[in-house]
């Protein structure tokens, strides 16, 4: 878990060209970002100050992991889109902000994923509430639909064989952006909370019916809610697969200068240091997390 701040990051007033509701409390922004949109990979983040040029209120900016790059005429990428869920006053001053607009970003920042298994095997992404966004652009790289940054990817085997998502959400009405992964040939198992639609229960228990019934992806990858990935966590260890997790803490600077994202990681001579997530993560080992965090289902 190496700390990175990436080369290509940097704090710009971007241009929004839309924002706009994909599902309940939902929203998609588009931001348009060339710099950034050419150096990002999939699991690295932007910070964005929700607020209108001249506003401190909220001073801090938000986390939001890259959805996906957004190529213009030229085909060369131009913009980034992020999606969010309406949980605070920064997400909610952020739904305010429209087209024409600017905001202040930061980024790209934190560790992005790594290169696909190497047996060149299926992948499958588990997601809980808000947690399926850094997913579309991993599923594109992976299978190799789509190339991400400025430097070259770093593996030279073969990409996935497929991806799909297994998608937690308390209620149909929440589950966003299905469309957008479908269209990139990820497959996509709901599962609800009130049976709305899908699999009725968790998204952990869906994924272990999917082992009994002998789906064996070559890799793991979750985000979501912290209770979801000690869960997730657990099967992959009980099972022998690889997984990647990536976390959703808090955070105030996006840079490593306030510590207020810190996570507890095993070291290798067991014991437990706390790293920040922001330049230390966001993209971790499962194994290596001092599980449980803390925090709902």
């Amino acid at each position: 878990m190496d700390a990175v701040v990436p080369a290509c990051a940097a704090h710009r007033s971007v241009e929004i060209v839309e924002n706009v509701p994909i599902a309940r409390g939902t929203y998609r922004i588009r931001l348009l970002a060339p710099e950034m949109a050419r150096c990002i990979i999939p699991g690295q983040f932007l910070m964005i100050r929700p607020t209108r040029q001249g506003s401190t209120d909220p001073f801090f900016g938000r986390p939001f992991a890259l959805y996906d790059i957004v190529p213009g005429p030229s085909g060369t990428p131009e913009a980034i889109d992020i999606v969010y869920l309406v949980i605070g006053r920064g997400t909610a001053a952020l739904t305010e902000r429209r087209a024409g607009e600017t905001v202040e970003v930061w980024g790209p920042l934190g560790n992005g994923f790594g290169p696909p298994p190497e047996d060149g095997g299926p992948v499958t992404f588990v997601a809980g509430g808000i947690g399926q966004t850094p997913f579309l652009a991993l599923g594109r790289w992976w299978t190799g639909r789509q190339s991400y940054g400025a430097e070259p990817t770093g593996w030279t085997g073969p990409v996935a064989s497929s991806s799909e998502l297994l998608y937690g959400v308390r209620t149909a009405e929440l589950a966003a952006g299905v469309e957008d992964f479908e269209r990139a040939g990820i497959r996509v198992a709901l599962a609800t909370d009130d049976g709305s639609a899908g699999f009725h229960g968790f998204v952990t228990t869906l994924l272990e019916q999917r082992l009994q019934a002998g789906h064996r992806p070559s890799k793991l990858v979750g985000c979501g809610p912290p209770a979801m990935l000690s869960v997730l966590a657990g099967i992959a260890d009980r099972e022998g697969i690889p997984c990647d997790v990536s976390l959703e803490n808090q955070m105030s600077c996006g840079f490593g200068a306030c510590f207020s994202c810190v996570v507890p990681m095993r070291q290798a001579d067991g014991s437990t240091d706390l790293k920040r997530v922001c330049v230390e993560g966001p993209i971790v080992r499962a194994a290596e997390v001092a599980w449980p965090l803390g925090g709902g289902h």
